[in-house]
């Protein structure tokens, strides 16, 4: 656990992890515009399969959700869709993620977002010995307990990695 101290950003989702009295390691690294897991995996110096993306997806009525993955894997979404049972499943726009979440793109945790949002994870996340998912800020990853996904966000896990 960070000690206050730290120059750990108190961004909404680390004060949702320690709310819950979860362990946590803060990981920062430098943020690359458009480098994705890929960048933040090289510069922890962890596998990209450990390091989740939260991605926010919306059905064919517009209606948003959380989808969480390896960041070294894509999201079927016409699996995702089948497994949800709606006709279509598409990544939101950046601008209706951000406003949804109240983070920015890049930077965006499925822990304290500012509206509830349903989260879907890919089952296999939730055998990790630990994972990376992003802290609520471009630049900060969070190092946890897969189990913490399960206590705090109550997740429904999906079978969609392709």
């Amino acid at each position: 656990m960070a000690k206050s101290r730290d120059k750990i950003p108190a961004t909404q989702a680390i004060r949702e992890l320690k709310k819950h009295k979860v362990k946590f390691v803060p990981r920062l690294y430098n943020y690359e515009e458009k480098g994705g897991t890929k960048v933040s995996a090289r510069e922890l110096g962890v596998d990209e399969y450990s390091v989740i993306k939260t991605l926010v997806m919306e059905d064919e009525k517009g209606q948003p959700l959380i989808i969480l993955m390896h960041g070294s894997c894509e999201v079927s979404q016409k699996h995702l869709a089948r497994q949800l049972k709606v006709k279509q499943i598409s990544p939101c726009s950046a601008e209706k993620a951000d406003r949804l979440t109240g983070y920015q793109t890049g930077g965006i945790s499925p822990f304290g977002t500012k509206q509830q949002l349903p989260v879907y994870v890919e089952e296999s996340i939730l055998s990790l010995e630990s994972l990376c998912i992003n802290g609520g800020k471009r630049g900060l990853l969070v190092e946890i307990d897969p189990q913490v996904l399960v206590k705090i966000l109550n997740p429904t896990p999906v079978s969609v990695a392709i």
